[in-house]
């Protein structure tokens, strides 16, 4: 028999972790980081890697919410 949640635990989300930076995301970062460099070769693992490590930490990062604020006229 399956056990039943109590109504304390029902209420409660489970944190999902976030994924990391897929393939995809990574490259244009990388290529990102290429164009704000000049564009100039040569560093393409230095690229990646920065690339890589900007994307798992802003993975990290709890996200805001954002807010809608009404302006007083």
């Amino acid at each position: 028999m399956p056990k039943m949640k109590t109504p304390s635990q029902a209420g409660k989300k489970s944190a999902k972790p976030k994924s990391q930076p897929t393939h995809e995301e990574i490259a244009l970062r990388a290529y990102h980081i290429f164009l704000e460099r000049g564009c100039t070769p040569g560093n393409e693992q230095e690229d990646w890697l920065r690339a890589e490590q900007e994307l798992t930490q802003q993975s990290k990062k709890p996200s805001r919410k954002s807010k809608i604020v009404p302006i007083a006229a």
